[in-house]
């Protein structure tokens, strides 16, 4: 029997994949960390909305610092440091193999951190799921390392860091929070940093076009409300490590959006490449007594 509950993995992973090709769209008519600020700006209110209106239970002053630093890190580092590296020079698809060491790492300091355990099948779906990562990318990795700097790749590599720390923080600290109320100061994190970043580093300018606001539209409602719900709900739910190892898949699940919507080249190794990605999860979610 198929609880609703079990369709919640796929599901966060299809929205969160959908955010490489909002950005996509957004990219060329707004900086980064303006776009950011806007984006979780809108977001914060319209959660902030939706707690005043559920009655949602308020969070103390130490849970709200919790869930504001946690956020500061899940979303305005990780998404501030993946969208600079890839306005600065790095391909979409050596982001997305910088990404694919997050569900490592997290197991790592998961392991550190909070005491959870490994087994060797989970690991070696790690390990699985990596390598599928590698062969999706591989084809349109060509000559991406030529534009590579070193400010760009200490972007994402900062970025995937913080992800997982924020991960494990929101783990041992948030997750006795209402979600909805959690979330919220979460943005406020978020929002405050990239604000900041972006009164320091750019100059604010938007170009408004209706690829720019579909895109802001599409980010906000899809990926930092409904995704980031999903994935908050999963990580209180589940172990941190076999949550991370979703996001093997969300390069397989991207290329086949670009494919349908932009038209780019799918290949049988890619295709392969996504199989194997599919097994690397499958083992690192599986349980002994499954």
């Amino acid at each position: 029997m198929f609880s609703p509950a079990s369709f919640v993995p796929a599901l966060f992973v299809v929205l969160w994949a959908t955010g490489f090709i909002g950005a996509r769209y957004a990219m060329p008519w707004a900086e980064p960390f303006s776009f950011l600020a806007v984006r979780f700006g809108l977001t914060m209110l319209i959660i902030g909305g939706i707690a005043v209106a559920t009655g949602a239970r308020r969070a103390d002053r130490r849970g709200a610092a919790h869930a504001t630093f946690a956020g500061a890190l899940m979303h305005g580092v990780y998404l501030g440091g993946t969208f600079w590296a890839i306005r600065h020079g790095m391909t979409a698809g050596f982001a997305a193999l910088i990404v694919g060491l997050q569900p490592l790492i997290t197991a790592l300091v998961a392991r550190m951190a909070l005491g959870e355990r490994i087994d060797p099948r989970n690991c070696a779906g790690l390990g699985l799921g990596f390598v599928g990562v590698v062969i999706v990318i591989w084809p349109k990795l060509g000559a991406a390392t030529d534009a590579l700097t070193p400010a760009a790749l200490g972007a994402m590599v900062v970025g995937v860091i913080a992800m997982s720390v924020g991960t494990i923080w929101q783990k041992c600290f948030v997750g006795r929070l209402d979600l909805v109320t959690g979330s919220f100061w979460q943005y406020v994190g978020a929002t405050a940093l990239m604000a900041a970043m972006s009164l320091l580093l750019e100059t604010r300018t938007f170009m408004v076009t209706g690829e720019l606001v579909f895109a802001l539209v599409w980010l906000v409602l899809v990926l930092s409300i409904g995704a980031i719900f999903l994935l908050m709900y999963l990580i209180r739910e589940g172990s941190v490590a076999k949550v991370s190892s979703l996001f093997y898949l969300v390069p397989a699940v991207t290329a086949l959006m670009a494919w349908a919507l932009f038209g780019e080249t799918l290949t049988l190794v890619q295709i392969l490449g996504m199989a194997v990605a599919t097994a690397g999860v499958a083992l690192a979610t599986s349980s002994r007594d499954a």
